[in-house]
């Protein structure tokens, strides 16, 4: 288009926006053994940013500014489709190109029908007909015997192209495949990309009505509270597959005298393998949206993140007493290990319901608007990646205050004095369990945490769910 011109028309009705390097860092960070796995060119670059983040895991937390400066370029054009270029790692095969679109329960129709109807039926067939060999992205359910079968792949709004469908946006994921030479990798996104765009002229007012109305259909879900329409937060694979023919290569699978496993080896001969694909996904957790989140002032990085999304939000011009619903954490675990700079945190919640006073200057998101599902994936904790599973509202499961034990024995004595089934109780707990009985320090916590002494904001959210109208006076965010 730019240098040969041979192909201006696929940009009659498209405005083409061209980001030729996202990972600035990792690009000049190139070297001929940064990625054994992949087939050229003479230098590759490397995965992570200067910060060794992963920028294709940061599309929601936005820790890196390569993600803030992405975010506010998607804000100021909300372009009606996605491309992410990449190339894979995995096994061998004779695709030289893969693809993925997030195509489950959590993306909202009828973007969904668009995604399925256009990828599938036309811009894959398309690409293929250029002289490429396509398949869905490969993920084998056992990386050393590709005839067990393949799965499909969840697409969370950490990665790019679960993020845009979050958006009301169709997000494509072209994989080459990185034991294809270069050239061939090159040409097999060169061609998919003039597919979509060809796709993109055949019908612009096609896609743009789809976007219209899913942008409309969640809005107007954002108007009422309706506790039995739930979000889909989280999703897994059932054991129902489709019969799928893979194209592969022939393989063997030897005992390693250098592992001392299981190795595969592949070969050059084509191989056909009719194998089953797991892609039939199920909901496994949810939420009713609420008709408001409000979030206390004084969680600025978290307001800073919504900011940056591009969320409508107001404030509270004057303090406020709210019934909220929120949730009390317990059992919560954090991995051992950093993932992507953060290690991720994993809970159990109670819901509580309460009258809160939330001071002037509060935060508070309608869901009444199209961004609605990123504002409800950032907030709900039980999703992958909201602020509570990345780590933002850490210091909440801090105690600060606390007991020294001669002033504690003295409490438990009185409390018991005064409350005999509380004594009870205490005696039954140390009947019943060993660990807690051989514990001074759990014996004391017991009258500690039942006492009006305790913090009754420890592992309490701090964030708001308001399911009927805010009367209080409220502002633009600024």
């Amino acid at each position: 288009m730019a240098i040969t011109k041979s192909r201006e028309s696929l940009l009659d009705r498209v405005t083409f926006l061209f980001i030729p390097v996202y990972n600035v860092d990792g690009f000049e960070r190139r070297s001929p053994f940064n990625r054994i796995n992949q087939n050229g060119p003479a230098e590759m670059g490397w995965r992570g940013t200067a910060t060794n983040l992963n920028l294709n895991r940061d599309y929601m937390k936005a820790d890196a500014p390569e993600t803030r400066a992405w975010l506010r370029l998607w804000n100021e054009w909300s372009p009606d489709l996605f491309v992410d270029c990449h190339v894979t790692d995995g096994a061998d095969f004779r695709y030289n190109v893969t693809y993925q679109y997030e195509q489950h329960q959590n993306v909202p129709e009828p973007l969904l029908g668009w995604m399925k109807s256009a990828f599938d039926s036309r811009i894959v067939p398309a690409t293929e007909a250029s002289g490429n060999l396509l398949a869905p992205y490969v993920t084998l359910r056992d990386s050393r015997d590709p005839a067990k079968g393949m799965e499909g792949f969840i697409e969370t709004p950490r990665y790019s192209t679960g993020y845009t469908p979050t958006r009301n946006r169709p997000g494509l994921l072209i994989e080459t495949h990185m034991l294809k030479d270069y050239r061939s990798r090159v040409r097999g996104t060169y061609d998919l990309l003039a597919a979509v765009l060809a796709e993109l002229n055949r019908d612009a007012e096609g896609l743009r009505r789809v976007l219209r109305e899913t942008d409309e259909a969640i809005t107007a879900e954002g108007r009422t509270y309706d506790p039995a329409r739930r979000v889909p937060l989280r999703l897994g694979f059932t054991d129902k597959t489709v019969p799928f023919n893979f194209k592969g290569v022939e393989f063997r699978i030897e005992q390693s005298d250098v592992s001392g496993g299981e190795r595969i080896v592949y070969g050059d001969k084509p191989v056909d393998l009719t194998v089953p694909y797991f892609n039939d996904a199920r909901v496994t957790a949810s939420v009713a949206p609420p008709l408001y989140y409000v979030i206390p002032p004084q969680w600025a990085q978290v307001i800073s993140v919504l900011a940056a999304h591009g969320l409508q939000m107001k404030r509270l011009a004057e303090p406020a007493t709210l019934e909220v619903e929120s949730y009390r954490f317990s059992d919560v675990r954090w991995s051992p290990a950093p993932f992507e700079g953060r290690n991720t945190v994993a809970q159990k919640n109670t819901v509580v319901r309460e009258r809160r006073l939330f001071r002037e200057g509060s935060v508070v998101i309608p869901l009444a608007q199209p961004f609605a599902r990123v504002a409800v994936h950032l907030l709900e904790p039980d999703s992958p990646d909201s602020f509570v599973s990345w780590g933002f509202f850490n210091p909440i499961f801090e105690q600060k205050e606390y007991g020294e034990s001669y002033a504690l024995e003295k409490l438990a004595r009185e409390m018991m004095a005064k409350d005999e089934n509380l004594r009870r109780e205490f005696e039954r707990r140390v009947a019943s369990d060993p660990q807690f009985a051989k514990s001074q320090r759990a014996r004391l916590s017991f009258f500690y945490d039942r006492s009006p002494y305790a913090d009754a904001r420890l592992n309490l959210y701090p964030v708001g769910r308001v399911t009927t109208p805010i009367r209080a006076k409220m502002i633009d965010y600024r």
